[in-house]
């Protein structure tokens, strides 16, 4: 890509110009078309196959304007990557000629192998037929690669029997379950001109950044993405200046180029800057259609990870890279938006729209206080272990925040009296020339994992690197189990011929009254909340082998199978899934970590004793009886000695796990990975760490964190 061409240029001049936007498809289908499409999509009825050629010429002329010759079914394995399988456009003509040819029927599916990809129990091996089937409402692009373009079809991905093998599809179901749900409840309210209620999803995405030639001399970050080893560095994030600081030349560079790749594909890049810890940087999106935030989120990690190797910089997306600072995470703004733009969760100017914002406030409450300990389960990973809990980030225990004026409002509510007020506060500086401003109505709680910010809820618990799919599946299915219980509980009162402000307000109190302890405004980082936590009766779960068998309650099961998100089976295989990829990511940290002391650091501590040990020699034969110097220099070399023999000792029982776990079942292995494995290997890295401390820097193996961490930020 010639870079240049977009310097300076108004992005609105070629934002989306490699997607085939509905406002393109508006142009180059017929109107009955496109209408038909665009109904099929808001509405979700079902889609005529006979359109789908229509769809597929235009898309295809479009595409080979713009030098496409291939094209894939771009979908969302359980590996919580993407996958792609490319086709091209050639085929035979009626004459034997070669022609490009793109049809209704190459459009709507394609055909991987399903048994390839993680299927948790779900298909056996010789069951390899699945299907990867185009998903209209998000639309198709264009990948450049340096030798040519590929036409991406977003897909969905399932079985030959129909079983679901892929994040979208459950998020695409959720989406439609929630949006009935909210429906339901406005028309109850009396909106009866509402058409549509969508969840809107902007992610924060925070990441690291390291040269490349660091990155690829160290085995850890090369197979696990993060270091297993690594001191800690003299100057990290004590100072608070990285923290919005001024970007560094070469990472503002990357980080422009990276804007105009995103912007190009009608990604919605909004937000750049310096992150806490050293290295550590965001960027954020404007907030669209979840399904879509979903799509552009992986399509922003793998597009950051590009441009960084064009920079010379290798992106770290995992949770916690490196000891000792603060890890990342994926900020996940959630709201529910009508079709005219009114967001669920603003208070309104009205009494009527002060009941809606109430019932949906207190539908979200109801969700997460039944299915907290689903939201737990689903933000469980191996790297998000790392981070959680560690004051950097939310606490694996969730509750949500709601900030001083909205508890008012729920006490009041409790004690069955609520005044509403608009918020008329503004703050000075004390500066004349420098204008007051508007007052939030609350200040933040960045240690709360669930927080109420104004008119969203922000799910801060989510792992930088994970699909935000099924988290936000997850929380359009708990605030849909919400909003029918609160439906309901309006109904039974409206039937006993109360107004509805009674109506709604009775209900509503009892409703809060079940679900406050799921409320919690303080200090979540607090080592009292865990405490106060377990006598609520919240669920508490330190790691992800405990966290995911959450998802085996039959309680979660059954928010599933009833609104038609996942069926039982399907989430079974998820949970196989999850433990399976923990298992698995433990046992390749405890590969590479044997394998990194052994032919590592141990080699390197040997030499350095060598070296100490002939030093010992010469001065002992210098000296004359008790040398001060003498003793001074074998107490140093005792230390080395000392240490390297832990080393060897914790090596020998990190290889008697790794014959353990042979023998093991997939419970007993995530048991053992969680609570001895991983443990183990925390021990012998202090060993390790200390080690690099003392030992000639010359000699030691592998780049130090003060050398990663320094040049792109002080």
């Amino acid at each position: 890509m010639n870079i240049d061409q977009y310097i300076g240029r108004r992005v609105s001049e070629y934002f989306a110009e490699n997607t085939f936007t509905f406002s393109l498809m508006k142009q180059r289908l017929s109107p009955p078309v496109y209408q038909r499409l665009a109904r099929a999509v808001h509405f979700y009825e079902e889609l005529n196959i006979d359109l789908a050629e229509e769809v597929a010429d235009a898309m295809k002329e479009w595409a080979m304007a713009r030098g496409v010759t291939a094209y894939t079914h771009w979908f969302q394995p359980l590996t919580g990557l993407t996958a792609e399988k490319h086709d091209s456009l050639l085929a035979y003509g009626p004459h034997g000629e070669i022609i490009e040819k793109f049809t209704g029927a190459q459009l709507i599916k394609s055909e991987p192998d399903a048994s390839s990809f993680p299927h948790g129990g779900m298909r056996s091996t010789f069951e390899a037929r699945g299907y990867a089937a185009w998903d209209p409402s998000s639309p198709a692009f264009i990948m450049e690669g340096e030798y040519g373009k590929t036409l991406c079809i977003p897909s969905v991905f399932v079985s030959y029997d129909g079983y679901v093998l892929d994040k979208k599809t459950p998020l695409i179901k959720s989406i439609k379950a929630v949006n009935e749900a909210s429906l339901r409840l406005l028309h109850l309210l009396g909106y009866e001109n509402q058409q549509w209620v969508y969840p809107q999803v902007g992610p924060e995405q925070e990441f690291f950044l390291i040269d490349l030639e660091y990155y690829q001399k160290r085995p850890d970050l090369l197979l696990l993405g993060y270091t297993l080893f690594g001191q800690r560095t003299p100057r990290g994030q004590q100072f608070e200046d990285h923290y919005f600081g001024s970007i560094k030349e070469r990472v503002l560079a990357f980080m422009q180029e990276l804007e105009i790749e995103l912007y190009r594909l009608g990604i919605p890049a909004k937000t750049r800057h310096n992150e806490v810890a050293p290295n550590q940087f965001e960027i954020a999106a404007l907030h669209e259609n979840a399904n879509l935030a979903a799509d552009h989120n992986q399509l922003l990690m793998e597009i950051l990870r590009r441009v960084a190797r064009r920079h010379g910089f290798a992106a770290l997306l995992h949770e916690k890279p490196f000891a000792e600072i603060n890890g990342s995470g994926k900020h996940n703004n959630w709201s529910l938006v009508s079709a005219g733009g009114e967001n669920m969760f603003s208070p309104g100017t009205t009494p009527l729209d002060n009941l809606r914002f109430l019932c949906f406030i207190i539908a979200a409450l109801y969700g997460v206080y039944h299915h907290g300990d689903l939201l737990r389960a689903i933000i469980a990973t191996p790297g998000n272990d790392f981070r959680l809990g560690s004051h950097e980030a939310p606490p694996a225990v969730i509750s949500v925040f709601l900030g001083e004026e909205l508890t008012s409002i729920m006490e009041q509510l409790a004690e069955g009296k609520i005044h509403f007020r608009q918020n008329s506060s503004r703050f000075s500086t004390g500066v004349p020339f420098i204008p007051p401003f508007p007052l939030d109505t609350t200040d933040r709680n960045r240690t709360s994992p669930f927080a109420f910010t104004g008119n969203k809820f922000e799910f801060r618990a989510v792992g930088s690197s994970a699909s935000i799919a099924m988290p936000n599946a997850v929380i359009n299915a708990v605030v849909t189990d919400g909003l029918q219980v609160v439906a309901d509980a309006i109904r039974r009162q409206l039937d006993e011929d109360h107004s509805l402000e009674h109506a709604c307000l009775t209900a509503l109190q009892k409703i809060y009254r079940e679900v406050k302890d799921i409320h919690f405004d303080g200090d979540n980082y607090s080592g009292d909340w865990v405490a106060i936590a377990h006598r609520r009766n919240l669920p508490v779960a330190a790691h992800t082998a405990d966290a995911l068998q959450f998802m085996r309650r039959e309680k979660n099961i059954e928010l599933f199978r009833k609104y038609r998100v996942l069926h039982p089976e399907e989430v079974i295989a998820r949970y196989h899934i999850k433990q399976s990829i923990y298992i698995n990511t433990v046992e390749l940290e405890l590969r590479t970590a044997r394998n990194m002391i052994r032919t590592l650091f141990l080699p390197a501590c040997f030499r350095y004793e060598r070296e100490l040990a002939d030093l010992l020699r010469q001065m002992t034969a210098l000296s004359d009886g008790v040398d001060e110097d003498v003793q001074v220099h074998q107490l140093h070399f005792r230390k080395i000695t000392s240490r390297v023999r832990s080393v060897l000792e914790q090596l020998q029982q990190l290889d008697q796990y790794n014959e353990e776990l042979r023998t093991l079942s997939e419970e007993e292995k995530a048991r053992l990975c969680a609570e001895t494995i991983r443990p183990a290997l925390v021990r012998i890295r202090e060993i390790v760490d200390k080690l690099e401390e003392r030992v000639d820097a010359s000699l030691w193996p592998v780049p130090r964190y003060w050398e990663m961490l320094s040049d792109l930020s002080f």
